[in-house]
């Protein structure tokens, strides 16, 4: 049995990491967004690897990116 690899020179963080390393979100955030992934788009951003949960970094800023406000008011 092979042990799966990951692609070189990406940046993959748990999800512990990616608090501490955006302090707006808590780590009971980033897990609500997980669990509803299917419906917001965070899917895009999680590796799943037996138990072990990933966060694509690229992904996850991109992700953040998009939901950027981009005209307040009417």
């Amino acid at each position: 049995m092979t042990t799966p690899t990951l692609p070189q020179g990406k940046r993959y963080l748990t999800i512990h990491q990616i608090a501490q390393e955006y302090p707006a979100l808590t780590e009971s955030a980033l897990r609500w967004l997980r669990f509803n992934g299917c419906e917001n788009g965070f899917d895009a951003c999680v590796i799943k690897l037996g138990r072990k949960v990933l966060i694509d970094a690229e992904a996850f800023e991109r992700w953040i990116e998009g939901h950027r406000v981009t005209q307040l008011g009417g």
